[in-house]
């Protein structure tokens, strides 16, 4: 499962994206489980219609309430049946999705205060936008959706989508017509992708009722106790059917405001396994399998047999923002140490990595941002570089005062140089990084104990509640040009104080970095921003917060005969312009 990272704006197989609340909601997290191909003779070719389409996914969703949601996904599916505000589209470009336009500063319907330290901005939502009961979508639900969002009691990746707006107002004449000042004078104050409004008419009653209770609103919000509610979704598509374990239907929405969609039925059908979701494909029991289905070796392989077989579908490889890497719990005082953090890296041959698990055709990572961004930089001049050197990594442990012991492991005053490696259970392909990183440790005196959760448990309470106490792998999904803000400011520490809320699960705590990124919101200008980001990247790649392991491709695969289908390499998902697919 894969986690959606820096949500102010969830791995290559399968990770995630932690889920905050997860564990309180019905929409249980199935773990993706890798299994061997399965080979099945011939392929049955049903044609296609508009009738129905039936896609397969490997993992299985939490609260599809947009605010508590957070995982790969729940966004995958949200996005069929919910819209924002704006959205990055398949293109990378920003483009209204409720809205009618997109402020701007340049046309006066975005204005600084008089003393440039705020901006205010007039959204205007479109005027038959409407909730699928038909209730209009109104600046009230954004209001309203951001005093969910700010209630400590509420467990959200990223408060910030919500604080950073200091009030909204609108006069009740004009209802769709929001004026929203914004806390500071933000750069990127419209990319509002993530502020998904919520139904006031349906969820403020709950809310009243538990607000005051700790992660009492996501236990008995709608989205968890009344899914197929039509009112609670705003796209194309309307929840018809949840049947927990198996599948999750759409249907049409009548009141949607856009495009309407093609196909009469979806069925996101949950496939743990990917040898039975190749099987399933093979066998016409499903037509799709999306984004969140094979790991990459799996779809290089399947690429292989479409081409030899002459199976009737196209492998689609999209390069991504998905970042795979080992978090770091810098509270534990082995990690404290810089020098072992980085022997950790250049203990590990991650060329070879690639080559070996993936054919070469994913990259190396060498820090957050991945090669498709803007801001990204492999200029020694502002990264540090870890290329494979293990006397190096057998060198700083010894500055660090490790010493190898008579079963080969290091110790200091007695301790073992070990720790517990977690990622989430059934990966086949973590399970494989895992077994590689193990023994190139083992090498240099490193040990690690594997000690794998499912999903549910990893991301629901482990990760997100920081309880790992050595490394956490998983991946971050983002999009080009976002803040880390969310990952490495030392108040987006996940705290019972805070309510978990944040991302930054290592613990990561630099003040010259907290400052820089406060700068990089406010900065307009592109070249000083992307300045910016090259200190942060200095820093991350100095001190080694996280292991950086490679830059992950999306990949998916689909019937010959659907048209209008599109992967994206940004974290919001290709079912953002469902109503687009169509049958060739």
């Amino acid at each position: 499962m894969n986690k959606i990272f820096w949500q102010a704006k969830r791995p290559s197989a399968g990770l995630k994206r932690p889920s905050a609340g997860s564990q309180h909601s019905f929409w249980t997290t199935i773990v993706l489980s890798v299994g061997t191909s399965l080979l099945m003779s011939g392929t049955a070719s049903a044609e296609l219609t508009r009738a129905e389409l039936k896609i397969g996914i490997t993992q299985e969703f939490e609260n599809l309430n947009p605010l508590i949601m957070s995982m790969s996904a729940t966004t995958y599916i949200y996005q069929m049946v919910g819209r924002s505000l704006v959205i990055l589209d398949q293109n990378g470009k920003w483009v209204p999705q409720l809205a009618k336009k997109i402020p701007k500063l340049e046309d006066g319907s975005a204005k600084l205060t008089p003393d440039k330290k705020k901006i205010i901005a007039v959204w205007e939502l479109k005027d038959n936008a409407v909730w699928g009961d038909g209730t209009p979508i109104t600046c009230a639900d954004f209001a309203f959706t951001r005093e969910v969002g700010i209630n400590d009691t509420v467990s959200v990746s990223s408060k910030e989508t919500y604080t950073m707006l200091e009030k909204i107002d609108w006069d009740p004449k004009t209802p769709k017509k929001c004026t929203m000042t914004y806390d500071k004078a933000r750069w990127d104050f419209y990319q509002m992708a993530d502020f998904r409004p919520l139904p006031k008419h349906l969820e403020e009653p709950i809310f009243n009722q538990y607000k005051t209770q700790n992660q009492g609103y996501e236990k008995n919000t709608n989205y968890s106790r009344n899914p197929t509610l039509p009112g609670l979704y705003n796209g194309p598509y309307l929840i018809s059917e949840v049947k927990l374990a198996d599948h999750v239907t759409v249907v049409p929405n009548p009141k949607f405001y856009g495009e309407a969609p093609k196909f009469k039925k979806i069925q996101i059908k949950l496939i743990p396994n990917t040898g039975t979701l190749e099987a399933n494909l093979r066998s016409n029991t499903i037509d799709k399998v999306s984004s969140l289905g094979f790991a990459f070796d799996q779809a290089l392989a399947f690429e292989k047999k479409v081409k030899s077989e002459k199976l009737p579908y196209i492998v689609d490889f999209k390069a991504s923002t998905t970042y795979e890497h080992i978090d770091l719990n810098l509270d534990n005082p082995l990690l404290k140490d810089v020098r072992v953090r980085k022997a950790l890296v250049y203990a590990i041959n991650r060329e070879q990595l690639v080559k070996a698990l993936f054919e070469g055709r994913q990259e190396v990572a060498i820090h957050n941002l991945a090669p498709i961004d803007s801001w990204y930089t492999k200029d020694p001049k502002h990264v540090v570089l870890y290329p494979y050197n293990r006397k190096e990594a057998a060198k700083l442990l010894e500055e660090a005062g490790f010493k190898l012991g008579s079963d080969g492991i290091r110790q200091k005053d007695g301790k073992r140089l070990s720790f517990t490696f977690m990622t989430t259970a059934g990966d086949k392909t973590r399970e494989n990084v895992q077994v590689f990183l193990k023994d190139q440790w083992k090498a240099v005196g490193i040990d690690v104990q594997i000690k794998n959760q499912p999903a549910k448990v990893f991301f629901g309470d482990t990760t997100k509640n920081r309880k790992f106490d050595g490394m956490a792998m998983y991946a971050w999904e983002s999009s080009p040009e976002t803040s880390p803000k969310s990952n490495l400011h030392s108040t987006m520490i996940p705290t019972a104080a805070n309510g978990w809320s944040g991302q930054n699960t290592c613990g990561y705590s630099n003040p010259k970095v907290d400052v820089l990124l406060d700068k990089l919101d406010l900065e307009f200008d592109a070249n000083k921003r992307k300045a910016l980001m090259a200190q942060i990247l200095h820093y991350y790649t100095d001190e080694i917060p996280v292991i950086p392991l490679y830059y992950r491709s999306k990949v998916a695969v689909r019937p010959l005969g659907l048209t209008g289908f599109q992967l994206v390499g940004h974290q919001y998902a290709e079912t953002n312009n469902v109503e687009n697919w169509d049958v060739k």
